[in-house]
Parts: C-alpha cells; sequence; structure tokens
C-alpha cells in the first residue's frame, strides 16, 4: 500500500466520523480537514490531528493537503449546482498544486453516468469533473440509499411512536440500503488499493429490499411490528418543510421540492437505479456489507 498520510474533508460530520473510525483501523495516517480547529472536540476523535481546510478558499486547501498522499471527502449536499461546481473546482486545483496522488470522494447519494437534470445531483458530478482533471488517482463512491436516514428526525419517530416506516419509496422500488460504516470501509479500501486509478462504482448493502422488507427487518430488530407506508415525493416534500419550518406549503423549486425531486426520478424509473448486483463491487472493494438487520439491532427502537 502506497497511500499513507490522508486527509478528510467532512471529518466531523455523520459521514466522517465513521471515516476516520475505518481509515485508523486500517493503519492510515489520518488528518482532519476542519474550518475550526475544536470541530472535533465533543468526537471521539477528539485527539486527532486537524489542519485548517476550507472548501470556499483555495489556498487553505492547498496548505492542508501539502506533505499528504490523499484525500478523503464528503462534500456538503448542495442544490445550487454553480456552488457545488466551485467546491470541486477548489478542491482538484488544490490537490494538483499540491501534488495529491488520489482522491476518494463519497457523493452522498446515486449519482448517474449522466446529467438528470437534477441540480444537487448535476451538481456532484461537475464535483467529479473536477477530480478527474486534478491529475490524481481517483476513486468515487457512489452509495444508493443510507440505512442511516431511518433514525434521522424525519424518520426515527413515526417508526418509534406509531410503528410506521414512511418513506419516498413506491412500493416496488428496490434499494441495497447500505449504512454508513459501509461507505467509510469501502473508501478505505479504496484508499489502499493502488490498482484503483480511476473508478466511479455504485455501492450499496447485501440486499435489494423493497419497503415491505425493510419494515420485515425493523420489525424483527425492534421486537414489534413495524409497518412500511409509501409517501409520495410531495407529501415527503411537505412533512419535511413541516418539520423544519412549520408549514406544510413547498415552493417550486425550493430545497424541499428539490428534494423530492431525486425520489421523483427514482419512483419513475422502469428498473431501480438503487438496486445493484455487489459482484462486481466487491471484486474491486473487497468488505463484508452490513445485512439491514444486522445493522437495525445495532439501534435504540425504543425511544426517539
Amino acid at each position: 500500500m502506497s497511500i499513507k498520510k490522508v486527509l478528510v474533508l467532512g471529518a466531523s460530520g455523520d459521514q466522517g466520523l465513521p471515516l476516520l473510525d475505518a481509515l485508523q483501523a486500517a493503519g492510515f495516517e489520518t488528518t482532519a480537514g476542519v474550518r475550526r480547529g475544536d470541530a472535533l472536540k465533543e468526537t471521539r476523535h477528539a485527539g486527532l490531528a486537524t489542519a485548517h481546510a476550507d472548501i470556499l478558499d483555495e489556498e487553505s486547501l492547498v496548505r492542508a493537503f501539502d506533505g499528504r498522499d490523499a484525500l478523503a471527502m464528503h462534500l456538503p449536499f448542495e442544490f445550487d449546482r454553480a456552488r457545488a461546481a466551485g467546491f470541486g473546482a477548489r478542491i482538484g486545483a488544490a490537490a494538483r498544486r499540491a501534488g495529491l496522488r488520489k482522491i476518494v470522494f463519497n457523493t452522498s447519494c446515486f449519482v448517474a453516468n449522466e446529467d438528470l437534470g437534477l441540480s444537487a445531483h448535476d451538481g456532484r458530478r461537475d464535483i467529479e469533473r473536477s477530480i478527474e482533471a486534478s491529475g490524481a488517482d481517483y476513486v468515487v463512491i457512489r452509495p444508493v440509499v443510507f440505512m442511516d436516514n431511518m433514525i434521522r428526525v424525519w424518520s426515527k419517530p413515526s417508526i418509534v411512536n406509531n410503528g410506521v416506516f414512511a418513506y419516498p419509496a413506491k412500493d416496488t422500488l428496490k434499494i441495497n440500503w447500505i449504512c454508513l460504516e459501509d461507505v467509510a470501509a469501502y473508501m478505505a479500501s479504496a484508499l489502499g488499493r493502488d490498482e484503483l486509478r480511476a473508478e466511479k462504482i455504485l455501492v450499496g448493502g447485501p440486499e435489494a429490499l423493497v419497503g415491505a422488507e425493510v419494515a420485515e427487518r425493523l420489525s424483527a430488530a425492534a421486537g414489534r411490528t413495524i409497518r412500511f407506508q409509501s409517501l409520495t415525493p410531495d407529501e415527503f416534500a411537505s412533512k419535511m418543510s413541516l418539520l423544519v419550518t412549520g408549514s406544510p406549503d413547498v415552493a417550486p423549486h425550493g430545497i424541499y421540492d428539490r428534494m423530492a425531486q431525486f425520489y421523483r426520478w427514482y419512483n419513475g424509473q422502469p428498473t431501480s437505479p438503487l438496486s445493484l448486483d455487489l459482484a462486481p463491487v466487491l471484486a474491486k472493494l473487497p468488505i463484508a456489507p452490513t445485512p439491514l438487520l444486522a445493522w437495525a439491532r445495532r439501534q435504540d427502537w425504543s425511544r426517539v
């Protein structure tokens, strides 16, 4: 393994912390790129080395990347495509100037091989293009849908209080749900495999499940009946708006409408884009992906 020193962008977030775990377990010399020096203070990685890195400031990125072999990152979910493209342009330019040898990017969502007319999705593709242009080897990890969405404030209360797993997926939409720890494991594996030099890999968990099958596994983990409720994307957007703003009204082309656009697209495809054959993935990135039931049994379903 030629990669030793890795800088992590997004280290203090819920996707970054398991990534730090995975990188350290794999033996990488890991530094967190942070805007605030105390960003990790209240986390299990409080003692980790940090470097100032701001994705809005190319010079800070050059300094943070200097002396490192590789960058591992996830980035804010951005619905302004031009702003997302700016993130990628600065990171790519800084990587080139600092001489980074490898970049592993977690897109944090499904990304297709073509633009879809969805601003957040297409902005991710712009970031990918900047990574390709950086001159560094790269692996783009494209996860489908996170298991951890089920324990978010917009999902878990319904499961705990009402016994209902409500999600904007049609009844027949198959999803290879993936946990954040597995995304981190895929990223660490990608950094450790020198032969992976220009890859875009859609990753998921070991099972392609429809909503009712997810509910069965949640029921087994919680020890009581959980049923699946298929929300329309518009219902989902309205519930999100109500939760955050206090109003169920969704502005056209606003953030909640744009979130719903993803699921309108997923639900509208003749074959689920969120269902995949893991065999070719595991040939490149040999990890042991976590079944949903095993993940669910690690969660506390007794309280929100």
